[in-house]
């Protein structure tokens, strides 16, 4: 019965593949634009609601951690070890895809020739405007926008604001935003017996547009990038047994069901709810959990990262262009720095990649080339993203907690420790469970 909702989740997908071939293979053209019409509304549908339960359940996920601690000062040091971790990270997986791309010679033999319109927005990347939108001129338009960090940042300025009310005796605000998160909860558990139908009409809608074509056509690309995105995973795996030991595999286990979403929808949001249940699970605080994962859907996009640099590489080898090791060098330098601007951006892997590759003398239409098959690639993409922000949150997490517990100077720790926490079940009901430290 526990792993119910990963089966419904998992025959969803499986026959929404089936579908949308046959659906591609018997319907006239005309036909099949209905079809995907109305299989994309679905998904929209299925989207929304997820949107809508985002912002605040970031908001009370953080809000309710951050002033149920003891000490705030923990929330700097949390700050530094995640901006370590995902900066680390991105740089490594970078790395990785373009020793991958060159040790697969992806693109080479197309011939493809310069000339034609990518059919995306181009536009560099702003940092300042980058830099300050982190701030956000209403909290208001940053819960409406689900815009990750601004929440994070009102969020722990709330948060630490009520801790320091609490210590005076002042907790009714308090109070009501725990309960918050317990509504958010269950409001989730709720939402997401829907994921089997949004899974369904997502990969049903885009094997029903495209059929096997983009695979035949694009073959050794797609290959080449699910066989790297593999190791990747085995690799990524291996750093958190190494951190971990063997509860890295029940970590496996437990994100096994929102990466099915992510890859099933190609949105990172849609995966969320099940991400913080799945962590809270494996024993991870509140606090730290709606701390460390809104920042990490910001900076820890290993996914992404490592598609940009394989894929400049595809077009590199695609078009025949002599580019010299320092430059490539260079270029998967700016590819790492741009990418940290992408959240929230649609499709914001290509916007990157085509903001930065022009610079190194390759033609913008390749992007045009991509976008034709990015939502296949998209899939795999968005499922690593959330295997790399589930073993950060874990990793970063046990560290955390661990020391905070271990701490003399935190009051009431070792109290929090042994209070429950409601958690969500299979099917969506609520359970208590003590949390792990």
């Amino acid at each position: 019965m526990k792993n119910k909702s990963t089966m419904w989740i998992l025959a969803a997908l499986v026959f929404g593949i089936l579908g949308g071939l046959l659906f591609h293979w018997l319907l006239p053209t005309d036909a099949r634009g209905s079809v995907v019409t109305v299989l994309d509304t679905v998904t929209h549908m299925f989207l929304n609601l997820i949107k809508m339960i985002i912002a605040p359940l970031i908001f009370a996920t953080l809000v309710s951690g951050i002033a149920g601690a003891a000490k705030s000062a923990g929330v700097g040091k949390l700050f530094g070890r995640s901006m370590i971790w995902f900066l680390s990270a991105s740089a490594l997986v970078g790395v990785f895809g373009f020793i991958s791309a060159h040790l697969l010679n992806v693109g080479a033999g197309l011939h493809l020739l310069p000339g034609g319109d990518a059919g995306i927005e181009s536009k560099p990347l702003d940092y300042a405007d980058f830099i300050t939108h982190i701030i956000p001129t209403s909290v208001f338009a940053a819960l409406a926008a689900n815009n990750p960090l601004q929440i994070l940042v009102f969020g722990a300025l709330f948060g630490i604001a009520l801790l320091n009310l609490r210590k005076r005796g002042r907790s009714s605000i308090a109070d009501a935003v725990d309960e918050l998160m317990g509504v958010m909860l269950k409001v989730t558990g709720y939402v997401m017996l829907a994921a089997p139908v949004g899974v369904f009409a997502g990969i049903a809608s885009a094997f029903t547009a495209q059929g096997l074509d983009a695979f035949a056509t694009y073959a050794s690309f797609i290959g080449g990038f699910y066989v790297s995105l593999s190791a990747l995973w085995v690799l990524m795996i291996a750093v958190a047994v190494a951190c971990l030991g063997k509860a890295a595999f029940r970590l496996v286990r437990i994100v096994r069901e929102p990466m099915l979403i992510a890859f099933a929808t190609s949105s990172s949001e849609a995966a969320l709810p099940k991400l913080i249940e799945g962590l809270t699970k494996f024993g991870i605080e509140k606090r730290t959990t709606g701390f460390v994962l809104p920042l990490g859907y910001s900076f820890n996009v290993d996914g992404s990262m490592m598609y940009m640099t394989f894929a400049s590489v595809f077009l590199i080898n695609a078009y025949g262009i002599d580019m010299d090791l320092g430059q490539q060098i260079a270029m998967t330098g700016m590819l790492l720095l741009s990418s940290k601007g992408m959240a929230g951006v649609p499709r914001g892997s290509l916007v990157v990649v085509a903001a930065v590759v022009p610079a190194f003398g390759i033609p913008a239409a390749g992007i045009g080339v991509l976008l034709v098959i990015d939502q296949i690639l998209d899939m795999g993409r968005t499922a690593t993203n959330i295997l790399g922000n589930a073993i950060a949150t874990a990793v970063i997490g046990r560290n955390h907690d661990k020391a905070s517990s271990l701490s003399p100077s935190v009051a009431g720790t070792t109290q929090a420790a042994a209070e429950p926490v409601e958690e969500l079940d299979a099917e969506g009901r609520q359970r208590e469970t003590v949390s792990m430290h």
